[in-house]
């Protein structure tokens, strides 16, 4: 079912690009890939639909063709809504869970362009990592294989919200805040998974504001 999905969402996608193009007054791929410099090989597959394609190429494209992002990316929209603002794309770098724990330190992690990068749809403002959740203590909200977006500048505690920290150790987990558990940080979980074991004192790495799978 969810494969099924997949592909209507990719197949879809791709009339919306192959609508964009022709729009944009390029009667084919050739005149794309002879104009832009464009892989012809990637560009014929997305438009296909035999391969999908991601937020930064969307980005790439929706920029070309002069349509708007959510629309070619999402359907959502009007393609030429000139009223409809464009969406925002940042590309976040997306760190290991030692290198979370490490942002804890003190003298943190400050340069992360050595890290891949995951694009993200109009976050707001704030200083941003992305992280894959490994395992199930918060399947309730993010399944594992999950991207979870944490604002590194955002440190306040608010009853039931999410947040990474790290222990004394470096370990970083990702986690509810529960003022009135011990600890304060539990699973949220559709198992019986047990809270975490810290060593020390735990610092906030930072609140998590978004989360999402990646198709």
């Amino acid at each position: 079912m969810l494969k099924d999905q997949e592909q209507f969402e990719r197949e879809e996608r791709a009339k919306r690009l192959v609508m964009a193009r022709k729009n944009a007054g390029f009667a084919g791929p050739k005149a794309i890939v002879d104009r832009f410099g464009w892989n012809a090989n990637v560009y014929k597959a997305h438009e296909s639909g035999r391969n999908g394609f991601g937020i930064a190429d969307a980005k790439k494209y929706a920029r070309a063709f002069k349509v708007n992002l959510n629309w070619l990316q999402f359907g959502a929209g009007n393609a030429l809504d000139p009223d409809e603002l464009p969406a925002s794309v940042a590309d976040v770098p997306k760190i290991s869970w030692v290198s979370a724990g490490q942002l804890s330190e003190q003298a943190p992690i400050t340069d992360f362009s050595e890290f891949s990068t995951v694009a993200a749809l109009d976050l707001p403002d704030g200083e941003w990592i992305a992280l894959e959740v490994d395992g199930n203590s918060m399947n309730k909200i993010s399944p594992p294989g999950s991207i979870i977006f944490v604002n590194l500048r955002d440190k306040r505690l608010a009853p039931n919200a999410l947040y990474v920290v790290a222990d004394e150790t470096g370990a970083a987990t990702y986690k509810r805040y529960r003022p009135n558990d011990d600890p304060p940080f539990q699973p949220a979980s559709y198992e019986d998974v047990p809270p975490p074991e810290f060593q020390g004192a735990v610092t906030i790495v930072g609140r998590v504001r978004r989360s999402i799978i990646e198709m």
